[in-house]
């Protein structure tokens, strides 16, 4: 029996150690006869060497090379099975903990649904068993601060709050405390840090000459009327270091949609190219002193807000990889669907899928639709889909091929939130009914930091300006 504490945080989230050990059962009290010859010391011979209580079992060598298990170990899907493996020796386990191979089955295999962070409280929920990321949810509950104790506060005004989270990765952002009033706050402060490891990236203010662009911000339902979160790597992805990320800031203003976007490469701000509502909703007159678009969603390397009840019922989009807002109008059978439920998919191909619902949503009935050549094409009816949900129940959001339900209690089902398969629609329950934001990452012992802050690389400029200053 193989004891694995891969799953376990120890006091250090750097590192994991695995041990094992074989169980021994209960002694046979039969009396075996054996001829004496079989029991004679031989001083010659060596000592029989005791077997190890603790760690992996060292074996002999596999048949097969290196190579091909290392080929074989980056087709195992599901992370916990990977780890049950490098239990499984000291030759899988060197294999498997080797950063190389880690990097390379990261980038294969995207990280799991741990849970969600709850916006406003930042409170971690983890998924709960028989969830099969449970085991590994724990470990990261257990590992992370999820506090955020370890960023620097804002000002006395200000707490952290969570706006956004990707591939490990948690988006924060100065809300103001409770006394406190945000009326009029367009531009605020922002941290990336990774909760696991407890690194973090203090974002520098939006420059000056960007900053001017923005004109009469439209109102939000939030406090603020800006809007921040996480962007796709896109092409970058195969080839990008794993601190790699992008955060994107945009706002809704009167005449216009601007929008600027952080690259923790450069350490800087640049500008989207911004779109008139002209230009882009044709009919425009003037707004209501409301944003026209809300709901954002992700697919792919696209962005998609759904419009506030008027403008030709058109969709907003943001195109990461060209970084460019267009609009995209929805299949005439789906347009009914805008106010009722549209949730953004993942066809697994590149391309976006659409589930839009119907006015009878206590049925279930919804139509999914899908786009094979990127934002530009047409909308194609796939196939109907019947959920089933109850009166109340809600879509939040998507990951990948699985649809996130609120579920609001049944006789049938415990309330909760829930994964649904798309294909199968299978459900699975993942914790307790929150708002927030889905938490994705890999168990502590197949991590990797996800920011770097950049401190080695301050402190080595600072020493070189001291020395420069001071002189020969």
């Amino acid at each position: 029996i193989l004891s694995v504490s891969l799953l376990t945080p120890v006091p250090s989230v750097r590192r994991f150690q695995i041990g094992g050990g074989m169980a021994g059962g209960a002694a046979d009290e039969r009396q075996i006869p054996v001829d004496p010859p079989v029991l004679e010391h031989h001083p010659e011979s060596p000592p029989r060497p005791l077997p190890q209580p603790h760690g992996a079992r060292e074996v002999s060598s596999p048949p097969l090379p290196e190579e091909l298990l290392l080929d074989i170990f980056r087709r195992i899907p599901d992370q916990t099975d990977l780890v049950l493996t490098s239990a499984a020796c000291v030759t899988f386990h060197r294999l498997i903990t080797d950063r190389s191979f880690l990097r390379q089955y990261r980038r294969l295999h995207p990280p799991p649904l741990l849970g969600f962070l709850q916006y406003g409280d930042n409170v971690f929920h983890p998924a709960v068993p028989p969830h099969p990321s449970a085991p590994a949810a724990r470990a990261v509950a257990l590992a992370g601060d999820f506090s955020f104790s370890f960023v620097p506060a804002p000002d006395p005004a200000h707490r952290w709050a969570v706006r956004d989270s990707r591939d490990g990765r948690v988006l924060l952002e100065a809300s103001p405390r409770e006394g406190y009033s945000a009326r009029g706050v367009v531009f605020t402060e922002l941290a990336v840090c990774d909760p696991l490891h407890r690194q973090y990236l203090l974002l520098p203010p939006i420059p000056g000459d960007l900053a001017a662009t923005v004109e009469d911000p439209l109102m939000r339902i939030r406090p603020h009327s800006s809007e921040t979160f996480f962007a796709p790597q896109g092409d970058e992805a195969a080839t990008a270091d794993e601190t790699s990320f992008r955060v994107i800031w945009m706002v809704q203003c009167e005449a216009k949609i601007v929008g600027f976007v952080f690259s923790s490469s450069t350490r800087q701000w640049r500008a989207i190219p911004c779109q008139s509502w002209a230009n882009l909703l044709a009919g425009f007159v003037s707004s209501t002193g409301m944003a026209l678009f809300y709901g954002r969603q992700c697919t792919c390397d696209y962005f998609y807000w759904l419009p506030n009840c008027q403008y030709d019922l058109k969709m907003l989009v943001l195109d990461t990889l060209r970084m460019e807002f267009s609009v995209d109008e929805p299949p005439s059978e789906a347009k009914n669907a805008l106010f009722l439920g549209i949730t953004m998919m993942e066809t697994g191909e590149g391309g976006p899928r659409m589930l839009a619902g119907t006015y009878d949503m206590t049925c279930g009935n919804h139509t999914l639709w899908r786009k094979n050549g990127g934002s530009t094409s047409q909308w194609q009816k796939e196939k109907m889909v019947s959920l089933s949900p109850g009166p109340r129940d809600v879509l939040r959001c998507s990951i990948g091929n699985y649809l996130v339900l609120d579920h609001f209690g049944s006789s049938l089902l415990e309330k909760g939130l829930y994964t649904v398969d798309i294909e199968t629609l299978q459900l699975k329950r993942v914790c307790a009914s929150v708002h927030g934001s889905a938490y994705c990452n890999y168990p502590p012992s197949l991590s990797a930091p996800k920011v770097s802050s950049g401190i080695e690389e301050e402190v080595l400029e600072q020493g070189v300006e001291a020395l420069q200053v001071k002189g020969p």
